[in-house]
C-alpha cells in the first residue's frame, strides 16, 4: 500500500512539474509574440527626436513632393499629393494612388496608412499622428542627394538609396565633364520656367534639373541669376528682363498647354541662346522634382540636349 501511495506521489510530483513546464513556456510565449512584433518595426532619427515606424512599410501616404524618393525604393503608395499625382512620369507607379492633402483626415484614415511622410510643417499634424507615424522633412535642410539617403533610411532601405546616390554622383560629374568639352568652358547656363504665366529664374537646389547642373556638373551660371536667386533658390521675373538673366544655354521649363506667349515676343526671340538654338524646353510637370526618378530623367535629358 505504501509502495502505491509512494508511486501515486511520484506520478502527480511528475505531472505537477509537465504542467508548470507547461505554463512557464506559455508565460514565454508572449513575450516571443512581443519579440517578434518589435521586429516589425524601427526607430528612425527624424528632425523631431526619434520614431517608430514600420520596417517594411507597405501602405504609405506621402504628403509632400517626395512621391518618387518613395517609389525609387519600391515601397507602395496609397496615397500622395496631387502635384506627383500629375506627373506623367509617375502614372504607372500611383495610378491606384488616391490624391490627399493634410486637410483629408477622412480620406487618409479610409487609406489605412502605416506611415505617412510630409513637409514640414503639416497642417493637422497631432490628428495625423494619430492616424500613423508621421516624418515630416523641412525642405533644403539637407542637400537632395542626403535627403534620399535619409528617406532610405526611413524605410529601412539606407544603404540602397546610399548605393544609389555613390553612383549617381559619378554619372552625372562625368557627363558634366563632356558637356563643358563639348559647349567651351565659362559657358553660363540657366534654369528658367514659366509657370502661371509668371517667369521663374532658379538657383543652384530648388529642383528643375539645378542640382544636377550647377552642384554636380559645375556649370557656370550667369551673374545676375548667380545674386538674385542663388540665396532663395529661385527668383521672380518680368518677360521685360528676362534676357539679363539668359545664360547662353538655357532649360526652358514650361507648360505646354499653357500661356508661353513670352515666347513670341521680339525681346525673347533676339536673346543670343534664341538664335543660337540653345533653348533646350522641358515639361514643367516632369521636370520640377528633385527625387531619383526625375533625377534620372533629368540626367538623361541634359546628354541629349546639350550633347547631340
Amino acid at each position: 500500500m505504501k509502495k502505491a501511495l509512494l508511486f501515486l506521489s511520484l506520478a502527480l510530483v511528475l505531472v505537477l512539474g509537465a504542467c508548470s513546464s507547461k505554463n512557464e513556456d506559455a508565460s514565454k510565449e508572449p513575450e516571443k509574440d512581443g519579440a517578434a512584433k518589435d521586429s516589425g518595426t524601427i526607430t528612425y532619427e527624424s528632425e523631431d527626436g526619434p520614431i517608430e515606424v514600420p520596417a517594411n512599410p507597405q501602405r504609405v501616404v506621402v504628403l509632400s513632393s517626395f512621391a518618387g524618393h518613395v517609389m525609387s525604393l519600391d515601397v507602395p503608395i496609397v496615397g500622395v499629393d496631387s502635384w506627383s499625382k500629375d506627373n506623367p512620369r509617375f502614372e504607372s507607379k500611383l495610378k491606384d494612388a488616391e490624391v490627399v492633402s493634410d486637410e483629408d483626415l477622412e480620406k487618409i484614415i479610409e487609406l489605412e496608412p502605416d506611415l505617412i511622410v510630409g513637409l514640414s510643417p503639416l497642417n493637422n499634424l497631432d490628428r495625423l499622428k494619430e492616424i500613423a507615424p508621421v516624418v515630416t522633412f523641412t525642405y533644403n535642410k539637407v542637400d537632395y542627394l542626403t535627403q534620399y539617403v535619409e528617406i532610405g533610411k526611413l524605410l529601412n532601405k539606407g544603404e540602397e538609396a546610399q548605393e544609389w546616390v555613390t553612383d549617381f554622383k559619378s554619372r552625372a560629374q562625368e557627363t558634366g565633364e563632356e558637356i563643358k568639352a563639348k559647349i567651351g568652358e565659362g559657358k553660363t547656363v540657366s534654369v528658367i520656367e514659366n509657370f502661371d504665366k509668371q517667369l521663374y529664374v532658379y538657383g543652384d537646389s530648388w529642383g528643375r534639373g539645378t542640382e544636377i547642373l550647377f552642384q554636380e556638373m559645375k556649370l557656370p551660371m550667369p551673374e545676375k541669376v548667380k545674386a538674385d536667386a542663388l540665396k532663395d533658390g529661385y527668383f521672380a521675373l518680368s518677360s521685360e528682363v528676362l534676357p539679363e538673366y539668359m545664360g547662353d544655354y538655357v532649360i526652358l521649363s514650361r507648360n505646354s498647354d499653357g500661356d508661353n506667349s513670352f515666347m513670341e515676343t521680339e525681346t525673347y526671340k533676339n536673346t543670343p541662346a534664341v538664335k543660337e538654338g540653345h533653348v533646350f524646353e522641358a515639361e514643367l510637370s516632369e521636370f520640377y522634382f528633385n527625387d531619383p526618378l526625375t533625377l534620372e530623367y533629368q540626367l538623361e535629358f541634359f546628354k541629349e540636349n546639350f550633347l547631340k
